[in-house]
C-alpha cells in the first residue's frame, strides 16, 4: 500500500482527522477539551461567519487569545485560514504598544478574541468580534461543510518574532509551509509512544504554533497548561500519564529547582524536548537524571526557519554538546566568505527549508541577509566536531569581543549553571576603556547568595581568565519575554540602575 499524499494545508489535515475519528480529543486546556469533530464544525462555522462579514482572500485577521483559551484559539486559527484569510496570532500578554504595532504592520482588517476581549488599542478601521459570536452568526449550510480548501501556495500565517533586540518582525508562511511534514497516513503519526503531550508555551510564539500543529498531526492528545507552576505542571504529567513533555530552558530550570519532581509520578515520560533558546548543558544533564526513562531532545529552529528544524539528541556522556543532529542534510556551518567551515571550526549556522521558505513582511528585499534561497541564516555561531556533535557557541550578536579574545556568553552561562548555588544565570558584555568589552553576569541564587569570591574561584576551574565575569549582580529573577528568552538589553539596565542607586 502506497503512503497517503501529504496534506496541502492544516485545514485539510483537520478535515481528514475529523472524518476518521471525530470523537478523539485533540486538545485539552484546563477544563476545556476539543475533539476533532467539534474542531472542524466550529472552524467551518467561523469561516462562513467571516465570509458573511466580508472577509476577502488574503485579509489578515489578528487572533488575541490567552493561555486559558487555547481551544477557542485553535478554532479561530483554522477558521480564518479556511475562509482564505491570514492568521496573525497575538498573545494577550503583549503590551498594548506591541499589539498595536503588529496589527498595523500586518495590515489586519479585524481581530478575533475570546473572553479576554480585543487589544486595548485598535487601529482605526480594524473591527473586533468574539470568535464564538461569529460562529453563531454563520449562515446555515445544511451539512456543516466548510468553504473550499485553501490554495497551498497562498499566505496562511503572519507570525511575529520575539522582538528581543527591537520591534517584532512579521514572518510570512504559506499553507504548504505550515503543513510540511504532516501526514494523512495514520500509521505514520508522530509521538506514537505518547498518549498525551504537555506544554505551557504562550500563544503567539513559534513554540506555541508548533504545539498547535502537533495537536493536528500527532497520535497524542495535546495538553496546554493554562499557566506554568512546577507543581501544577508535574501533577498534569501524573494525571494524564504524559509521554512527551515540552519545555523552554526557563521552565526546565524552574522545574528542576522545585520539589515537584519528587512529589509526582513521572515514570510515563519518554521524551523531554527543549526549544526557543539554548538549554544550558548542566540543565540538560539534570533533566536526564530527573527523567531517567526519557530521551532529552534539543529542537533547534526559529520563527524564520520553520519548518526547518534540527533535532539534537542529548547524550549524557557528551554533556558539552546539546546533541548530535539526527540528520546533517539541512544544516551547514560557514566561514565569513560563505565557504563550508572545516570540522571543529566555528562558523555561522544555516538551516535549509525543505519546502517553500518563509519571508519577512515588507519590501521585496526585506530579509535578504537572513533568507538566501532555501537557506535561512540562524544568527548563531557554532561548530560540528569530528563525531558529528553540534556545539552552539553563542548568538552572533552576543559574542563579547574582549581585547584579542572572543568570549561565548553561552560558555560562561554553562559554567555558572554548574555551580550548586546558582539557579539561573545570564552573561553579557559591558564596555571597558581598554579591552573594549568585558563579561558581566546576572545570577539568580538557588537559596542563599553565593560568596562572590568563591564563585569566581569555581568559575576559574571552568573558564579562562578573560571569560571570567568582571561584574556579578544578584537578582531574584531574570527578565524574560513570553517565550522564555532572556532580554539582555534589560540586563544592561539592571547594571545601570545599580550604578545610580
Amino acid at each position: 500500500m502506497s503512503p497517503a499524499a501529504p496534506p496541502r494545508s492544516l485545514v485539510e489535515l483537520l478535515a481528514h482527522r475529523a472524518a476518521l475519528h471525530p470523537d478523539r480529543v485533540a486538545l485539552r486546556n484546563g477544563p476545556h477539551r476539543l475533539d476533532f469533530g467539534t474542531w472542524r464544525l466550529r472552524a467551518a462555522a467561523l469561516a462562513h461567519g467571516l465570509l458573511a462579514r466580508g472577509l476577502r482572500p488574503g485579509d489578515p485577521v489578528g487572533l488575541r487569545y490567552g493561555s486559558t483559551e487555547w481551544t477557542d484559539y485553535a478554532v479561530a486559527y483554522c477558521g480564518v485560514q479556511w475562509a482564505g484569510g491570514i492568521a496573525v496570532p497575538l498573545s494577550d500578554r503583549l503590551a498594548p504598544a506591541a499589539a498595536e504595532h503588529i496589527l498595523r504592520d500586518s495590515g489586519c482588517v479585524g481581530v478575533l478574541h475570546a473572553h479576554g476581549g480585543p487589544p486595548p488599542r485598535l487601529p482605526a478601521g480594524v473591527w473586533q468580534a468574539s470568535g464564538e459570536d461569529l460562529e453563531g452568526d454563520a449562515p446555515a449550510t445544511g451539512d456543516g461543510a466548510g468553504p473550499p480548501l485553501p490554495d497551498p501556495g497562498a499566505p496562511a500565517q503572519y507570525l511575529y518574532t520575539s522582538g528581543t533586540t527591537g520591534l517584532p518582525k512579521g514572518v510570512r508562511a504559506t499553507h504548504a509551509n505550515l503543513a510540511h511534514g504532516c501526514t494523512l497516513d495514520e500509521r505514520r503519526r508522530p509521538l506514537r509512544h505518547s498518549r498525551t503531550f504537555l506544554h505551557s508555551f504562550p500563544i503567539g510564539t513559534n513554540a506555541g504554533q508548533t504545539m498547535l500543529v502537533n495537536c493536528l498531526d500527532t497520535a497524542a492528545t495535546g495538553i496546554a497548561a493554562p499557566q506554568f507552576t512546577p507543581l501544577r505542571f508535574a501533577r498534569l504529567i501524573e494525571e494524564h500519564a504524559v509521554g512527551s513533555v515540552f519545555l523552554v530552558p526557563a521552565t526546565a530550570i524552574e522545574l528542576l529547582a522545585s520539589t515537584a519532581l519528587t512529589r509526582c509520578d513521572l515514570s510515563t515520560v519518554r521524551l523531554v524536548g527543549s526549544t526557543a533558546a539554548a538549554l544550558p548543558q548542566p540543565v540538560a544533564l539534570r533533566l536526564s537524571q530527573a527523567f531517567p526513562g526519557a530521551q532529552i531532545v534539543n529542537y533547534y529552529t526559529s520563527t524564520e526557519a520553520a519548518p526547518a528544524q534540527i533535532t539534537l539528541l542529548f547524550d549524557p556522556d557528551r554533556p558539552e554538546s546539546p546533541g548530535r543532529p539526527a540528520s546533517l542534510a539541512q544544516l551547514r556551518v560557514t566561514r565569513p566568505d560563505g565557504r563550508p567551515a572545516a570540522t571543529g571550526e566555528p562558523g555561522e549556522i544555516w538551516l535549509r527549508s525543505p519546502t517553500a521558505p518563509r519571508s519577512y513582511l515588507g519590501a521585496p528585499d526585506a530579509g535578504t541577509e537572513v533568507f538566501q534561497g532555501s537557506w535561512v541564516r540562524m544568527g548563531d555561531i557554532g561548530r560540528l566536531d569530528a563525531d558529528g556533535y553540534l556545539h552552539l557557541l553563542d548568538r552572533e550578536r552576543d559574542v563579547i569581543k574582549s581585547g584579542a579574545h572572543k568570549v561565548s556568553t553561552l560558555q560562561v552561562e554553562n559554567a555558572l549553571h554548574a555551580h550548586p548555588d546558582v539557579a539561573d544565570a545570564a552573561a553579557f558584555g559591558i564596555p571597558h576603556p581598554v579591552l573594549g568589552s568585558v563579561v558581566a553576569a546576572v545570577v539568580v541564587p538557588r537559596r542563599e547568595k553565593p560568596d562572590t569570591t568563591l564563585l569566581r574561584a569555581f568559575l576559574l576551574e571552568r573558564l579562562a581568565a578573560h571569560e571570567l565575569p568582571a561584574r556579578i549582580l544578584y537578582r531574584d529573577t531574570l527578565p524574560r519575554n513570553d517565550g522564555g528568552k532572556v532580554l539582555k538589553r534589560e540586563l544592561h539596565r539592571l547594571l545601570d540602575d545599580e550604578a545610580t542607586s
